[in-house]
């Protein structure tokens, strides 16, 4: 019923949000968890290196763990008797860098491979925005680069755009983290009309500056929907935004936060006393198939995007 041997997935890290594009734009970036998992035994048996060591649960209540479980369950398979999983991990956890969406990227994927089906199968983009509650982090972490994300009749759908080879990424992480329930928690249930019509032209202005022309991204990544509602509660994500902005540096919070995403290079950009500064670049392939069965790593097509 399912394959023999171990299966191994790349997953990579994602900026959703964008500044404008609340729950909507997102963005891969070069930085990967790779996770591995096999059938047999009994029992699940997990084993974390890397960020979340020793933190995240080592069984069945990991996340990538649950959402193997739930995959079986939509392919209409029973729960193994035994799973063994092994993680590398190299995103931060609870940074607003996708983490979660990363983890039920990977469970999906894996679960799909052990199950010998194909993406014909299983719509990974549908499932995986069920699982995490919206499709922002999810899409790009399936088809990478540029995605533009929403949630039809059907459930999620997603379209991929090329960001333009003259992009630069900074992210600066801080040593705290953030919780993205709180950061919901923030956000006001209605918003002024004005705020709305600016942030749609924003996110429209952001999408030709990612794909198209990067010298307008300062005006691009401003936004009048979340950032500054969540500032209170971010007060060091919100001081390093403001200094970045007011040197004409385009940058936005990452996703939830409290990290911030700066396109720009990091030199002459010193991060705050606790912060540490990543270069990054636009993931183009997004998750990754690497065992054999698809040697050379190839990119996951994630059902239709479209």
């Amino acid at each position: 019923m399912y394959a023999s041997g171990a299966v191994r997935v790349a997953v990579p890290a994602t900026s959703a949000n964008l500044g404008p594009g609340f729950d909507a734009l997102g963005l891969a970036l070069s930085l990967e968890d790779e996770v591995s998992a096999k059938i047999g035994g009994s029992g699940v048996h997990v084993t974390v290196t890397g960020e979340g060591a020793g933190e995240v649960p080592a069984g069945p209540e990991h996340l990538i763990v649950r959402t193997m479980l739930r995959t079986f369950a939509a392919l209409g398979l029973p729960a193994p008797e035994g799973l063994e999983l092994t993680c590398h991990n190299r995103i931060p956890h609870a940074r607003g860098l996708g983490s979660s969406s990363a983890a039920i990227v990977a469970g999906i994927l894996l679960a799909r491979e052990l199950a010998g089906c194909t993406e014909a199968d299983l719509d990974a983009l549908r499932l995986a925005a069920e699982i995490e509650g919206h499709p922002d982090n999810v899409a790009p972490c399936l088809l990478g680069g540029f995605t533009i994300a929403w949630t039809g009749p059907d459930g999620a759908r997603a379209v991929r755009l090329q960001p333009s080879a003259d992009v630069r990424l900074t992210v600066f992480i801080p040593a705290t983290p953030g919780l993205t329930a709180h950061a919901r928690e923030a956000l006001p249930k209605q918003v002024p009309h004005r705020d709305a019509a600016f942030n749609a032209a924003r996110s429209a202005l952001l999408v030709h500056a990612l794909t198209a022309d990067p010298a307008l991204l300062l005006e691009a990544t401003e936004d009048r929907l979340h950032q500054s509602y969540r500032a209170p509660g971010l007060p060091e994500t919100a001081a390093l935004l403001h200094d970045l902005r007011e040197k004409r540096v385009p940058a936005c919070v990452s996703g939830a936060g409290p990290s911030v995403l700066a396109f720009a290079p990091p030199e002459g950009i010193d991060p705050p006393p606790g912060w540490c500064a990543r270069s990054l670049s636009c993931s183009v392939t997004g998750a990754r198939i690497l065992s054999p069965r698809h040697a050379g790593g190839d990119p996951v097509a994630a059902g239709p995007s479209s």
